[in-house]
């Protein structure tokens, strides 16, 4: 049986979230349109949230998901057969997504599934890297000779931001607070623990890290617990990314913000559409195929009918790169 997760209204939390399981049919497709058969589908944390409403712009009812891999069975010709895989901030968010059988995209949103990754770990890249990438383009592609630094560097952002830098020659500092880091990028990475250490101490490292120079481009993937930090480590015209945060106010220093030329970068993945979310995907490929990139283990498999589950994990914050296999 074809099947398919329903959300159809808001919950307060994620015990009072009903999550429906219904039969799915395949549909026709309109003109400029492909029906894909969904194999694999992460769980990101916006998933879950959206189900709950958090989300802006999120619609009810709907399914949820964003990120899928998967093989188009109808639509045009010449995409029959082929295995996809993308994202967008608009599946799962203002129509259905991917938590289900069958997924309608636009024909300008299909990407072929990259060679050397499975179809299970194609669904799991989306939202992480299609976050790093848009940052990277959006403040200039880091360059052979920058210091890049990722605070929050153990999240799924951050690895995929460590990854991308190291592709293009940055030298890398990942900012986190755990001493152990496991690095799937394509040259060593520093660490810095940011465990106990104040804004100060931290900036300290990233400078001696740097020579002295402090870092061309701050991926800070959490916000505010590193706002400061991130403010006192980057170099001359340097630029601090952000997707996050914790506290919406934080304390603003103009004078450092202008002797230091620094300029802000704000990312907001839910304004790129699949179309736009898969271009920024299509343009990794050539760092996944050549090896340079690799997508994240897969370490737990459900099933639709275990969403609630998953769904309660993956708002627990775990660390742990969750899918559903169809």
């Amino acid at each position: 049986m074809n099947l398919s997760l329903r959300v159809n209204q808001k919950a307060t939390s994620i015990d009072e979230l009903k999550l429906d399981l219904v039969e799915q049919a395949p549909s026709k497709p309109v003109a400029g349109f492909a029906l894909v058969q969904v194999k694999a589908a992460a769980i990101n944390p916006s998933d879950a949230k959206a189900t709950l409403g958090i989300m802006p712009k999120a619609v009810f009812p709907r399914t949820p998901g964003r990120d899928f891999s998967g093989v188009v069975i109808d639509g045009p010709t010449e995409w029959i057969g082929k295995e996809v895989f993308g994202s967008g901030g608009d599946i799962g968010i203002t129509r259905d997504g991917s938590h289900g059988s069958y997924l309608n995209l636009p024909v300008g949103a299909l990407r072929l599934r990259p060679m050397n990754i499975t179809i299970e770990e194609a669904g799991a890249i989306g939202v992480p890297f299609v976050t790093a990438y848009e940052g990277y383009r959006r403040s200039g592609l880091p360059q052979a000779g920058m210091t890049v630094a990722v605070m929050g560097a153990n999240g799924k952002v951050g690895q995929a931001a460590i990854q991308i830098a190291a592709m293009y020659g940055a030298k890398v500092i990942a900012v986190q607070r755990k001493p152990a880091f496991e690095s799937f990028a394509c040259s060593p990475v520093k660490v810095v623990n940011s465990s106990n250490l104040s804004p100060e101490q931290i900036a300290q490292e990233i400078l001696q890290l740097s020579d002295g120079k402090g870092a061309n481009i701050i991926y800070n993937t959490v916000g505010s617990a590193y706002f400061e930090a991130a403010n006192k480590s980057l170099a001359k015209g340097g630029t601090q990314i952000f997707i996050a945060t914790q506290d919406r106010a934080v304390p603003f220093d103009i004078f450092t913000f202008y002797r230091g030329m620094h300029t802000y970068v704000g990312i907001d993945t839910l304004a790129l559409d699949c179309v736009t979310s898969n271009t920024l995907l299509d343009a990794l490929r050539p760092g996944f195929e050549s090896l340079q990139l690799k997508p994240f283990p897969v370490d737990q498999v459900f099933t639709l009918q275990n969403a609630h589950e998953a769904y309660k994990l993956v708002l627990s914050g775990s660390d742990k790169r969750i899918v559903f296999q169809m």
